[in-house]
């Protein structure tokens, strides 16, 4: 088989010891009688076999003449080091190997049959390019400077992969023209610098086969798989947390300098900010960005050109600039070529610093000579660019861990509406504490003209719940205490067990009259301070009572200090109501985000509160339009609608039986909210706009103007407003959702009486229809649910 036969190639291989021969023949001239003889006996060897000087590309021939080919590369492949020493004979960017020592045998023997041996950072759409770039060194002279280092990756005997590096020795190697090959200029070089990767310029510069390689190499490979794992230890360190270092930039550019043999050479950084589209600089940290100059940041269509953005920001490549002036005195003059040109730079190299996110920032590599950064040697940074992505996203992490940290210590947990707003404020207040340090304060966030939204499901009659549950509590406590010390009074006939349970009674008769809320903490008192001492002094006296005496401390809670039954079952109800509730709300607040972007907050009192705020500012873009104010209200009064149907669905799986009202309050007004940091929470901002807050706090207890009776009701959803407007708009909702059996037909109109500082409001109230989960024609008011209950 033909070593040529599918591989694309401007050379032609032919294995050859010409150029080894020819310095035997150097050696068998010479004055060492013994070198002499050695080198005539290899010469004798081959002089019936001309192809072994000719060069061939037959691999028979490699079989035919094995002996032969060893003979000659005795010297080159020593005897005495084959078991030591890991050396092969092959030709370049082929995987063809006619000679190797025993050492590397073995390597390969122990990686498995299966093991296919591959150059690890050989890019096989790159083969072709490089064997120009072999040409252009060997026969033309230029210094390319390509001289990347190449790896074998091979697993040993415990299938743990170790790392050998490769160094090739050309002294044996010709490369010869064909008719086909084309004369290669200054000017075809020069354009060949800038465009490594047009494989068709080339293929045209240097045809398929248009030159020959006449002759071998030999590779020196050493294990550096300890180096390889520093380095890997170092990409994960490098740069973090030394930034501010003294020095730092100093050693990070020489480490670029002696990467690509140049050494007036200078390194920069450009953070990328994605959700401005905005190249900054990186403060306090030494590193300069050529691409803003002076500036610290700058738009990324403004720093460069459309076709140089997509190429470095979208397609993820490096861009190279080999000769500014070249291109400065095109017809388009491009922002990044007359900043570069500006600061005296020549040639540059900008390579997109890129994980699986996207990318993080450009890392940019300049000089002041012409040519010698070039779109060849830009290729030297694929080897180290993990390193750089490994601190650039160390950095990051570090700067968003300072950031969040910042927000939290400010602004405690924030929506993600508004989230941007304190991402922004937050790496000002890091740029100002680097300027003027401790004297860096954080701005005021504050967000105009936006439209607020509030609405509650509330816990009807959740005091009086709660005061039932507590009474009932402190009932059967007296009671347990009234039948224990009652049989101790019998036992032992003091007066003082009569004067305890007077007072006991005393108190249940209180409890059951005229139960106040300070009543709770007079009777736990007496319990704890005259009964539970009474009763631990029994339990060791009287062996009779000791299972009741036990029974009565297992019913008391030991953080209430009271028997807690009635009211963890009201605590749970609660509890649930506002899980469940927040859970619905939660859920159907993606499909509103996703509708458009609005800030939302919710709380859980004795029900679920929820604040919503919508307006440009907030969007941070000018696509804000009245629309999205109407769609999210009617999104609002349909989720009311849905919470309360859930709940009555599913009330008999809750502990205690209680009633829900749900109230949505309507302000038609664009206000100001600002965030405040003592309180940690969005408020509104004003006087006139404090009018607003007033409100909500009071609404929900008001009574209808010249009765007694509350505007919540439950089985109703009621809704506040103060102007003509809001009513029209709110009927127009009703209407919608009484044609899809959401809603009754029973529309009040209703005025509130005045709150204080507050007059003018009115109400609609609404009676909702309710769902059965069996029957999804069966409609019910709330007298009808109650009923359905019942039964």
């Amino acid at each position: 088989m033909d070593i040529n036969t599918g591989i694309e190639s401007p050379l032609l291989l032919n294995v050859s010891f010409n150029k080894l021969l020819e310095q035997y023949e150097t050696l068998a001239e010479g004055d060492n009688e013994f070198v002499a003889a050695k080198a005539k006996r290899i010469l004798k060897s081959v002089e019936a076999y001309p192809e072994l000087r000719n060069g061939f590309s037959e691999t028979s021939v490699l079989k035919e003449r094995a002996n032969e080919i060893r003979f000659v590369l005795q010297d080159t492949f020593s005897p005495l080091l084959t078991n030591n020493e890991i050396k092969t004979a092959s030709v370049p960017l082929h995987n063809l190997i006619f000679n190797s020592s025993e050492r590397f045998k073995n390597i390969i023997k122990t990686a498995g049959d299966n093991f296919e041996l591959q150059i690890k950072n050989m890019p096989q759409d790159d083969t072709y390019i490089i064997a120009c770039t072999i040409i252009l060194n060997f026969y033309y002279g230029y210094n390319l400077n390509f001289k990347r280092p190449f790896f074998y990756e091979i697993p040993d005997v415990n299938g743990i992969k170790r790392y050998y590096k490769i160094l090739y020795n050309g002294d044996f190697c010709e490369i010869i023209p064909t008719e086909r090959a084309k004369k290669i200029t200054k000017g075809d070089f020069d354009e060949l610098l800038d465009n490594f990767e047009n494989i068709d310029l080339w293929r045209e510069k240097f045809p398929p086969q248009s030159y020959i390689f006449k002759g071998f190499v030999i590779s020196n490979i050493f294990d550096v798989t300890d180096d390889q794992s520093i380095s890997n230890i170092k990409s994960s360190l490098i740069v973090g947390g030394k930034r501010n270092d003294e020095g730092f930039m100093d050693n990070f550019e020489e480490i670029f300098r002696s990467l690509l043999g140049i050494k007036n050479l200078r390194a920069g950084f450009s953070l990328y900010n994605k959700e401005e589209s905005t190249f900054e600089c990186v403060h306090n940290s030494g590193l300069h960005s050529f691409l803003l100059g002076n500036n610290d940041s700058a738009k990324c269509l403004e720093v460069m050109c459309g076709q140089s953005y997509k190429s470095l920001m979208t397609e993820k490549k490096y861009i190279t600039v080999s000769n500014v002036d070249k291109m400065l005195s095109g017809t388009e003059q491009q922002p990044h070529i007359v900043r570069l040109n500006k600061q005296g730079i020549k040639s540059a190299i900008f390579a997109p610093i890129a994980n699986d996110d996207g990318v993080m920032g450009v890392l940019e590599i300049v000089s002041t000579q012409p040519m010698v950064l070039n779109s060849i040697n830009a290729n030297k940074l694929v080897d180290v660019m993990p390193f750089i992505v490994s601190a650039v996203e160390r950095s990051k992490n570090e700067e968003q861990n300072t950031i969040e940290a910042i927000i939290q210590q400010e602004c405690t947990s924030i929506h993600s509406s508004v989230y941007w707003k304190f991402v922004a404020a937050a790496r000002q207040f890091l740029k100002d504490k680097s300027v003027i340090g401790s004297k860096a304060a954080f701005q005021e966030i504050v967000f105009d003209d936006i439209y607020p939204l509030f609405g509650q499901i509330d816990v009807k009659g959740s005091s009086e719940a709660r005061n039932l549950a507590t009474q009932k509590d402190l009932l059967l406590q007296l009671s347990l205490a009234e039948n224990i010390v009652s049989q101790i009074s019998k036992l032992e006939p003091l007066p003082i067990y009569e004067e305890i349970l007077f007072q006991i009674r005393s108190f249940v008769n209180s409890l059951k009259t005229d139960f106040k809320v300070d009543s709770e903490h007079g009777i736990v008192a007496f319990l704890k301070k005259d009964i539970e001492p009474l009763l631990e002094y029994q339990l060791e006296k009287n062996e009779g009572l000791k299972q009741e005496i036990r029974g009565y401390f297992e019913r008391v809670d030991s953080d209430l200090n009271m028997v807690y039954h009635h009211r963890k079952r009201y605590d749970e109800t609660i509890m649930l109501i506002n899980k469940n509730m927040a859970s619905i709300l939660d859920e159907k607040q993606k499909a509103a985000q996703a509708m458009y972007p609005h800030y939302f907050e919710r709380f859980k009192t004795d029900g679920v509160e929820h604040n919503m705020y919508i307006g440009e500012s907030i969007t941070k873009t000018d696509s804000f339009n009245p629309v999205y104010l109407y769609n999210l209200r009617l999104w609002q009064l349909q989720v009311m609608c849905e919470m309360e149907n859930e709940y009555y669905s599913n009330q008999h799986l809750y502990p205690i039986t209680l009633d829900v009202a749900s109230m949505i309050l309507v302000f038609n007004q664009p206000l100001s909210i600002r965030f405040r940091m003592d309180e940690k929470q969005f408020d509104v901002d004003g006087t006139y706009n404090a009018r607003y807050e007033v409100v909500k706090k009071r609404v929900d207890k008001a009574f209808i103007k010249g009765t007694q009776e509350r505007i919540t009701q439950n089985g109703k959803i009621t809704i506040v407003y103060s102007q003509k407007e809001d009513e029209e708009e709110y009927l127009r909702y009703i209407r919608f959702f009484q044609s899809k059996k959401a809603l009754n037909k029973d529309v009040e109109i209703l005025e509130l009486e005045d709150l204080q500082g507050v007059t003018g409001l009115k109400a609609i109230r609404v009676g909702i229809l309710y769902h059965n989960k069996n029957d999804d024609e069966a409609l019910y008011t709330y007298d009808d649910l109650m009923k359905e209950i019942k039964v």
